[in-house]
């Protein structure tokens, strides 16, 4: 089928883009009742920049709100200057911008309405919270050194996603990442973002949890204010580090959760370490044990250095000469007393054994003398022991008699 439309069917009253944008400016800005308008609201976000502040105008219910400006030139001249969490009454124009093709509302007075409601709701309910213990520093949890699975939630669809993904692989290539999608902005979003945080429970793999978002208008970041989120993260059994928003930017979530930083960048960049910090940390300190294994034995040798020195000093080697000459002396001591001793031994066994020699009965039988025995081998001393007719046994120098007593001789008669 030909797509290609007849250019003669486009009528000649279709408007440019600045076309549309002049007329419907023409209406905003022409019409009486928009040229002096009141307006009441609360301030749910404000910023100052150099050509004014900046701030968004909200109905209580948060239904609908309007950019508003205060150009620098009138900030002096108000009665109150916008901030965020107040009701005003404002008094200005609307003006349409071609570029962004937005309206806004440029204020010429600002009168304090009191204290906005929205502002109210969320101090009451940072006062219960708070009160409960879930900001209290106490609670807070240190996030792991070497996490090897983390887990992400936060819009697949916004640019914090990519930025951490970018983040993580630049810093620590290969690390496991569980990506539990959420919206973030919207009445949707705080019960989508408690089921994500729910889910990366039930897996159980994450060691730590980023939620995240880039930064927006105070109003776009209403859900992690809500007290669902809150508990969720306050809940959560592993540690949660919070990057929403930009730094003027604070909500309740950042207060419960254990770590909070600025941006999704920061929060990837604090929850991994970068790898080739730990390859330098890595081989400093193989530097440090280098150098000091090289100190170590620089000591050492010094040390051996100077015991060689004190040897050499002693002269140990002559102490040891004049002790070697001692012990020979002694030696030779030892050996003559010995000599001594053995020679003096000899001398007495000598004389020992001629006494026994001379003491040796059988020497005196040599001699010519004899033993006289009894029969029952007593050695007969007296004529009176014996009797007339006894057998006798006598003992000579070689061999032994018998002979038989046949008379008896007293001593007197001898």
């Amino acid at each position: 089928m030909d797509t290609d439309f007849p250019v003669s069917l486009i009528p000649e009253t279709a408007l440019s883009v600045a076309g549309l944008t002049d007329y419907i400016r023409f209406l905003l800005e022409q019409d009486e009742q928009l040229r002096q308008v009141w307006v009441t609201g609360e301030v749910s976000s404000a910023h100052h920049h150099r050509s004014g502040l900046f701030f968004t105008l909200q109905d209580s219910d948060g239904v609908a709100g309007i950019k508003c400006v205060v150009w620098s030139s009138q900030l002096a001249k108000l009665v109150q200057i916008p901030r965020l969490g107040e009701q005003l009454i404002i008094l200005g124009s609307i003006r349409v911008y071609p570029q962004r093709g937005e309206y806004q509302l440029s204020v010429w007075q600002a009168f304090p309405g009191g204290a906005g409601l929205q502002a109210l709701r969320s101090k009451q309910l940072r006062d219960r919270l708070e009160a409960e213990g879930l900001f209290d520093p106490k609670r807070k949890r240190s996030l792991p050194i070497h996490p090897q699975t983390i887990a992400v939630v936060t819009s697949p669809t916004a640019a914090a996603w990519g930025d951490i993904q970018k983040t993580l692989k630049q810093r620590y290539p290969g690390l496991h990442v569980l990506f539990s999608p959420a919206t973030v902005q919207g009445d949707q979003a705080p019960e989508s973002i408690v089921n994500a945080i729910q889910r990366v429970e039930r897996d159980g793999r994450a060691q730590v949890l980023i939620l995240s978002r880039g930064g927006g208008a105070v109003e776009e970041l209403a859900c992690f204010n809500d007290e669902r989120v809150v508990r969720a993260v306050a809940n959560c059994s592993i540690p949660v580090i919070t990057g929403i928003g930009h730094q003027r930017d604070e909500s309740l979530v950042d207060l419960v959760a254990d770590v909070t930083v600025h941006t999704p960048t920061a929060a990837a960049e604090l929850v991994v370490p970068e790898l080739k910090e730990l390859y330098g940390q890595h081989y400093q300190r193989i530097a440090t044990l280098h150098d000091a294994v090289f100190s170590s034995w620089e000591t050492a040798k010094y040390e051996i250095e100077q015991l060689q020195n004190r040897l050499r000093r002693l002269r140990l080697d002559r102490q040891v000469h004049q002790e070697k000459q001692m012990l020979s002396w002694k030696r030779q001591q030892l050996v003559q007393a010995t000599t001594r001793q053995f020679q003096q031994a000899t001398q007495h066994v000598d004389v020992l054994s001629q006494k026994l020699a001379t003491l040796d009965p059988k020497a005196v039988l040599k001699r010519g003398y004899a033993v006289v025995r009894q029969e029952n081998g007593a050695i007969a001393r007296s004529t009176q022991e014996l009797a007339v007719g006894e057998q006798l046994w006598v003992q000579l120098g070689q061999g032994e008699v018998k002979v038989k007593v046949i008379t008896k001789r007293e001593e007197e008669n001898l």
